[in-house]
């Protein structure tokens, strides 16, 4: 029988403080039952001694200190599971909430998982594509890898997390591949464009989708990501499936673990937030990857605004510590009117290297992406060069390469909402640009590369240059 108590001492915000308890444990569930008779569920947060701070889901507005009962369930906070969970739609807690059956699970599941062994660790190596040339081409994404995008407020970053769980899949085997989407902290807005965008275009077959609301409790913002990365290990782990999670807005869910460690009164850290930021954070970041001798896998894609734009900010900064490498939005980019306004040159993919070449992409991919970073470089050192000795100081060369970045940005990075590009189409489009280029100066691609993907893309702008000179004369 679970124990029961009505001995409240305080109530601050969403947390209580409750004395006199026994055999109580840490991360125990909670239910309240307030006078009126409704319930709300909550979890223990600390012990000390007889006493339990417990922190209450659905707020605490009602409460009474007298004759509200508190009853420990005697086990942590769980949630259930089963294949039907995908293409379902739930809230921050793992109830359903898109007017379907609720589910039968096979088993439950602590949502803070278990700790995944470093020796059983496999290596991230196989590509995911996004379908997107900015990501593929040039910071690929690897099955098991941790890639944050890091954004800005008001920036497309939820136009870019719908495209990518839309459009990833995993190349060239027979292996079943799940989205699960967590959005926290967000309007009933965006909510429903996310919902209304994986249904419009069935994405929602291979989709597990959790959603919390802006107006939803703070608490339930911290349970949201750990319930969706279980039942990611469950499809993962339990189904052998290869499952992309994506986390999106990782501020807000900092901004409510500041809340309530304000609440608890702790001695704050750097800019108000907890002083263990970076261990919680690193509590649902290390929840991705392989494991040796299991099929499925986990890779996890965080997206956070940055506050002001500002990549030393905490959040930013404690996340770039514990990822693989970073996706970066730039504001230029975007009042260019270019979509995704991904910039390329600061982003980066640490295991780039591992997830492609024969086999994976294709063996030229690495050179052209050294190439394209390369030439994007200088083009855009030469276009600022231009802005303070004139365009007149340039070279020759130097013009061509300014030239080839306004093309890169136009026509490899700029690409449509609903557009999914292959690998390969990528890859040529990559081509196709390098050929405004002088051939001394593709220094990063192999030769025998150049005459076999490259040579096509040549004899079609000779044409073309042949036919302009006809129509002059």
């Amino acid at each position: 029988m679970p124990k029961e108590y009505m001995t409240i001492r305080d109530v601050v915000g969403p947390l209580l403080l409750v004395e006199k308890v026994t055999d109580v444990k840490y991360g125990e569930l909670v239910e309240l039952q307030f006078p009126d008779g409704s319930i709300s569920r909550g979890n223990v947060l600390e012990i000390t001694k007889d006493t339990a701070l417990i922190q209450s889901f659905e707020g605490t507005r009602g409460i009474n200190t007298t004759q509200t009962r508190v009853r420990f369930v005697g086990k942590g906070m769980e949630v259930g599971v089963s294949k039907d969970i995908v293409g379902r739609v739930f809230d921050g807690l793992g109830h359903t909430i898109d007017g379907g059956p609720e589910i039968i699970p096979e088993k439950r599941l602590s949502i803070y998982g278990e700790p995944m062994n470093p020796y059983s660790r496999d290596y991230p190596e196989d590509f995911i594509q996004t379908g997107i040339s900015a990501i593929d081409g040039l910071n690929p994404l690897v099955k098991g890898q941790k890639l944050p995008i890091f954004s800005g407020s008001g920036l497309p970053h939820p136009k870019l997390a719908a495209q990518i769980a839309r459009q990833s899949q995993v190349l060239g085997k027979d292996e079943e591949f799940a989205v699960v989407f967590c959005a926290m902290g967000i309007t009933f807005e965006e909510a429903n464009y996310f919902i209304s965008e994986f249904k419009r275009t069935a994405a929602i077959e291979k989709a597990v989708i959790f959603i919390n609301l802006a107006d939803d409790p703070a608490v339930e913002r911290i349970a949201a990501p750990r319930v969706a990365l279980t039942a990611a290990e469950y499809l993962a782990f339990d189904l052998d499936m290869h499952v992309l999670v994506i986390l999106t807005d990782m501020t807000y869910y900092c901004e409510a673990l500041r809340e309530v460690s304000a609440a608890r009164k702790e001695v704050p850290g750097r800019r108000g937030y907890p002083g263990y930021l970076y261990t919680d954070l690193a509590t649902i970041y290390e929840r991705a990857g392989k494991i040796k001798n299991k099929k499925g896998s986990i890779t996890q894609i965080p997206i956070l605004s940055m506050p002001e734009d500002d990549k030393t900010h905490p959040i930013p900064d404690l996340t770039g510590y514990i990822t693989e490498g970073q996706i970066i939005l730039s504001r230029d980019l975007h009042r260019k009117g270019i979509h995704p306004p991904i910039d390329v040159l600061p982003s980066l993919s640490r295991l780039k290297e591992k997830g492609i070449g024969p086999g994976k992409t294709r063996e030229d991919h690495s050179g052209v992406s050294n190439q394209l970073f390369a030439a994007y470089a200088r083009g855009k050192e030469a276009k600022e060069l231009a802005v303070i000795l004139g365009e007149a100081a340039l070279s020759d060369v130097d013009k061509k390469f300014a030239k080839f970045s306004e093309e890169f940005e136009q026509r490899f990075i700029q690409q449509g909402e609903f557009e999914n590009r292959s690998i390969e189409q990528t890859l040529d489009l990559g081509w196709e640009l390098l050929t405004h280029l002088p051939r001394a100066e593709l220094k990063r691609v192999r030769e025998e590369h150049i005459e076999k993907y490259m040579s096509k893309f040549m004899k079609e702008e000779s044409k073309e240059e042949k036919e302009l000179e006809e129509v002059k004369s």
